[in-house]
């Protein structure tokens, strides 16, 4: 029988996903001498080497090293199939779980939700990461995630959205600017003013989308892939930005003060809901989060967020 555990290629995957032993020691929150202890008893055990250090750029798997992480991937998959089994004969939910969540608004849905989770089905054990969206699909079809929280933005035919929220566009103005008063703003309002552009994948294609109707396109004089340095160059005046959540607070990381406007439709809403593969549903604890997530969508919890229920 093979010397090797469920654990130590757990600790593999890691270091193969991240490219270094620091990185999985973080995503893990195990200590890296952990790690490296696993990594070299797995290669005792196998008798090749699975990594090589490449100056400057961390862990690269040797060629054997590729094959070995791929089949270990089939095998974590293979558990947790198992743990569905029992989740399905004893009728609860538990064992791990992945979860993605955008980037954009992670820090204000999940680790609320996540907690609420797992005070309610606490023999589930959720892993989470933070993603653009493009990362959020690449993820889910490598398996490296099992559902994401995200927007409805270019879903592939091959993965499966459950809506929860409406979340209208609104701009994101300095509490100085002249339109920061308004009920509402239109793109047209908008396009020769500087912009403060959250420059993330899919997502931007969105923001820019919005000034379609009225033909024109945005200034863009800033760009940026971080939510709160993006709050931080509205709230200095350099510009204003676009987004679809609204933060807890009114204040920019650095103090300044905020506005929020509606952007007057018709411009597209966004959906925020779950992201799966085809079939994940089948899942006992996947199951659980679709059920746990539309109780949160009927209890209010989206509503300081802006979001509109969905029937």
């Amino acid at each position: 029988m093979p010397r090797f555990t469920l654990r130590q290629l757990e600790y593999l995957v890691a270091v193969g996903d991240t490219g270094g032993i620091a990185r999985a020691s973080e995503r893990l929150n195990v200590s890296s001498p952990s790690i490296s202890a696993a990594i070299a008893q797995l290669e005792a055990e196998f008798a090749i080497p699975l990594f090589v250090r490449q100056h400057a750029q961390g862990l690269s798997p040797t060629q054997g090293g590729r094959r070995v992480l791929d089949q270990a991937k089939r095998v974590l998959k293979e558990a947790d199939a198992m743990i569905d089994i029992a989740a399905d004969v004893s009728g609860t939910a538990r064992g791990p779980l992945a979860v993605g969540c955008l980037v954009t608004f992670a820090q204000l849905v999940l680790p609320r939700m996540r907690r609420g989770f797992e005070a309610a089905y606490p023999d589930v054990r959720i892993d989470q990461t933070e993603l653009n969206q493009a990362e959020i699909f690449n993820a889910l079809r490598r398996a490296d995630i099992d559902l994401a929280l995200t927007y409805d933005l270019d879903i592939p035919t091959d993965l499966q959205f459950i809506g929860l929220v409406r979340l209208r566009p609104f701009a994101v103005l300095s509490d100085a600017h002249d339109y920061a008063a308004r009920d509402e703003v239109r793109p047209e309002d908008l396009a020769p003013l500087p912009m403060a552009l959250l420059d993330l994948p899919i997502s931007t294609d969105y923001f820019l989308s919005l000034f379609d109707a009225c033909k024109t396109r945005p200034r863009i004089a800033e760009r940026t892939r971080d939510m709160a340095v993006m709050r931080s160059l509205v709230g200095n005046g350099f510009g204003y930005s676009i987004a679809n959540v609204r933060p807890h607070s009114d204040l920019s990381p650095d103090g300044r003060r905020l506005a929020c406007v509606p952007i007057a439709e018709p411009v597209r809403a966004l959906r925020m809901g779950l992201l799966t593969t085809q079939g994940a549903e089948k899942s006992r604890t996947v199951q659980a989060v679709i059920g746990f997530a539309r109780d949160q969508v009927a209890s209010g919890a989206f509503d300081a967020i802006g979001g509109e229920p969905l029937r």
